[in-house]
């Protein structure tokens, strides 16, 4: 299956990008006549036929749609600090997204190696995960966020955070509703801090173990973002 990401598809023919067309023509070869798949990122998915083969310019016909194309019954939200090497982040949100996803926060957090990203580049690194996985849902990305004004400003309904520090936390599978949106936070290479960690708990997070193990950040992220899938059986 070949899926393009085409976040302004209306009616029934349709343009792609430069891009999107290069790739459809030159690297693929499709021609004429050929069936492609598209998505608008929002829950629409579409076949079309191609019509016009144009590397600067490739023309698709509308052939079905699909309205809310493989939707999960909750939501999840992960709220993490980026790492000092932004490959491990890189790698974080491609696999979170691969995995199922709805939603990242870039957390600015006391110990916070890394306080600038390239919002760009992650969201192409998002885009390819979700056209890898064959998902029709793009998720947000959220720009980088002071961790009060976060943990203050969430709406979903189960609050965690993942945290090193002595107390008692329990498991995602002890205590997570299946079918309720979640955000989970996910703390710096450093760690949160203990006032964070308190801060956190005022505001009705939930401390979470993630296993016995002491995690890396962007593992962290991945292990926690599999656990809300695996327990909602998706």
């Amino acid at each position: 299956m070949h899926l393009f990401y085409t976040p302004d598809i209306t009616g029934d023919n349709y343009t792609l990008n430069p891009e999107e067309s290069k790739h459809c023509v030159r690297v693929l070869r499709l021609q004429e006549g050929d069936e492609i798949s598209l998505i608008d990122g929002q829950g629409g998915f579409y076949t079309g036929r191609i019509i016009r083969a144009e590397a600067k310019g490739c023309e698709v016909k509308i052939i079905s749609r699909t309205k809310q194309y493989g939707k999960r019954p909750f939501r999840l939200h992960i709220a993490v600090a980026p790492t000092k090497n932004i490959d491990r982040t890189e790698w974080m949100l491609e696999k979170c997204t691969e995995i199922g996803t709805d939603e990242f926060t870039l957390i600015n957090s006391a110990h916070s190696e890394r306080k600038i990203v390239k919002e760009e580049r992650l969201e192409k690194v998002i885009i390819a995960a979700v056209k890898q996985s064959l998902k029709a849902y793009v998720p947000r990305l959220q720009p980088m966020t002071d961790f009060k004004q976060f943990i203050t400003s969430v709406k979903e309904e189960q609050k965690y955070i993942a945290h090193c520090h002595p107390g008692e936390k329990k498991h995602l599978s002890e205590i997570y509703t299946p079918g309720t949106n979640a955000v989970i936070l996910i703390g710096p290479e450093g760690d949160f801090s203990e006032e964070e960690v308190k801060w956190a708990l005022e505001a009705g997070f939930v401390p979470i173990t993630l296993g016995e193990s002491r995690l890396r950040t962007e593992t962290a992220g991945v292990v926690a973002c599999h656990s809300i899938n695996f327990i909602n059986k998706v």
